[in-house]
């Protein structure tokens, strides 16, 4: 099996530092994301799972290609289809755009509250290198870096102001985001929902191809 495969649980596992759990379950720290994963589907891994969250209420969200098995005790919020898309040609910089820090953030949230590219938490940013294109001042489109793990690095937080629209500017942050990865000699990948079909067109025009499809679902604590 590929660490693409279980690509939240492979980062975890390299990244220690930005996970709670052991050896069965893991999870990032709450203000960083809110992926969780295990190691696999045994009964051991998914107490474990149960293990990482708090009091009724709590969820996480897994990502992976097997099925996802839900323990007792948790109940699914939502469950999709996604894809995964690997980059297969080399893609270029891009000077115009804006690296993004510590003091971007409250406009970060901001925009991922207002376009829901996935969660985004208070400290996402640091997960790796996020830009964006400001338009008058304001952030009109971002995207950065999110898992990681050896030899591959995921695009994520792709997102674009709906007044700023139609540019194109998404394609030119993803087309840097990876060109970035590419030059640091990883590979990049990134998801999709499978429903969003503009977006995985948007990817494969820029070469990126699917290389297996994912279940995505949101998972939390049953309330008693």
């Amino acid at each position: 099996m590929s660490a693409l495969d279980r690509p939240v649980w492979a980062s975890l596992q390299h990244q220690p530092h930005w996970a709670l759990g052991g050896e069965r379950a893991r999870r990032f720290v709450p203000d960083l994301h809110g992926f969780a994963a295990t190691a696999d589907e045994s009964a051991a891994s998914l107490d474990a799972l149960v293990g990482l969250l708090g009091p009724a209420g709590d969820s996480v969200y897994l990502l992976q290609v097997p099925a996802i098995a839900v323990p007792p005790g948790l109940e699914v919020v939502k469950a999709a289809a996604g894809v995964q898309m690997v980059a297969t040609r080399r893609l270029h910089a891009d000077d115009n755009v804006v690296v993004l820090g510590d003091a971007d953030v409250d406009e970060m949230l901001a925009l991922a509250r207002l376009t829901e590219p996935g969660p985004f938490f208070a400290r996402t940013h640091t997960l790796g290198r996020f830009i964006g294109v400001r338009i008058g001042g304001r952030l009109a489109a971002m995207a950065g870096e999110r898992m990681r793990f050896p030899g591959h690095v995921e695009i994520s937080g792709v997102c674009t102001h709906p007044d700023f629209r139609g540019q194109g500017l998404a394609r030119r942050l993803s087309a840097a985001v990876a060109a970035d990865i590419q030059q640091r000699g990883d590979l990049p990948f990134l998801h999709a929902w499978t429903t969003n079909t503009a977006a995985i067109s948007l990817y494969e025009d820029l070469g990126f191809v699917v290389r297996t499809p994912v279940h995505v679902a949101v998972l939390r604590r049953k309330r008693s």
